[in-house]
């Protein structure tokens, strides 16, 4: 069965997930990453990759981080970037998904780039754009609900080869609030595609999802035992919101038990990076002493990300 990301000649049409996506196409994404960073190191503006292409961004759940970054990564391909304000748009007036798909793809849209609460929205866009548009218009996943993120996935695989070089030897922790987080469902998949030998998930039973030990992750409910040698450490924020009644005792308990601090990162190896998808809860998720510290890395992941969108939407405009 043909993967609906990619078309008939194993291109990529549409970034939905990274689940599926051979190791491959992840190192080509990344490889082409790395011209743009290269770029920006020269102090360049633009490039004309998207020059005369229209690129939606539709954040039908709110985000700074993620949309501001596609923005400009948009913007410096030269593309023409339309932000849909979507609580004035007409979804909010009781007009379907699909219907202002429709009318925004009238409109010559190239690309839209979609974040949605529900789990699997950029799935069903982009079946019905392939259905009514065909092979002109790319849809890529900003985020769906507890379900992926891939640009995330490859902006941190992308910081973690930066870093490290090389992931078939490496011990890489997802630690909090896996059952709610899309990102680390998004690494997990990423991380086992490029060979990493041990991803663990570290986090309280509450919020460990069942299954995943068959990802091919081993599993701890200690953090002190979690982190012992590993070279990487990903921290995810508590996502209270999507929260259903009271997973956790507080967020006072949940920092004595899960937070990431000097004295625990001291158990990992001494050159293991710290990483984060943002945003940060001081305090609650970890201590400021370390994501300030010399083996935080959370703000070049950032700067990555500019970099790391850019290249999917120059691959998904045919120029990569």
């Amino acid at each position: 069965m043909q993967n609906p990301q990619l078309n008939k000649h194993g291109e990529l049409q549409h970034l939905l997930t990274i689940e599926g996506l051979p190791r491959a196409m992840l190192h080509h994404i990344l490889d082409t990453a790395s011209g743009f960073v290269s770029l920006a190191d020269r102090e360049f503006k633009k490039v004309p990759l998207l020059r005369g292409k229209s690129v939606f961004n539709l954040f039908f759940e709110n985000s700074t981080r993620t949309r501001t970054t596609f923005e400009i990564a948009a913007a410096r391909l030269s593309a023409d970037v339309i932000n849909l304000n979507i609580n004035a748009s007409s979804t909010s007036k009781g007009e379907s998904l699909l219907d202002t798909i429709d009318n925004l793809s009238a409109m010559h849209a190239d690309m839209f780039v979609v974040r949605h609460a529900s789990s699997g929205a950029p799935h069903l866009i982009a079946k019905h754009v392939d259905q009514t548009s065909g092979a002109n218009l790319h849809v890529i996943n900003a985020g769906d609900g507890r379900h992926a993120h891939p640009t995330q996935g490859l902006l941190d695989m992308y910081t973690i080869r930066h870093y490290k070089k090389d992931f078939t030897n490496l011990t890489v922790a997802i630690i909090g609030d896996i059952l709610h987080s899309r990102v680390a469902r998004s690494d997990i998949h990423a991380l086992t595609t490029l060979g990493v030998p041990e991803v663990r998930a570290i986090g309280p039973r509450t919020l460990l999802p069942s299954g995943l030990e068959q990802m091919g992750v081993r599993v701890f409910t200690d953090m002190n035992e979690g982190l012992k040698g590993v070279d990487v450490i990903i921290m995810l924020r508590l996502q209270s919101e999507r929260m259903k009644g009271a997973l956790l005792p507080s967020s006072q308990e949940y920092f004595k038990h899960y937070g990431l601090t000097a004295e625990k990162l001291a158990l990992a190896k001494p050159d293991a990076i710290v990483m984060h998808p943002g945003p940060m809860n001081r305090g609650v998720e970890i201590d400021s002493s370390v994501a300030d510290g010399k083996q935080s890395v959370i703000l070049p992941q950032v700067t990555f990300g500019i970099a790391v969108r850019m290249a999917v939407m120059s691959i998904l405009a045919g120029n990569g």
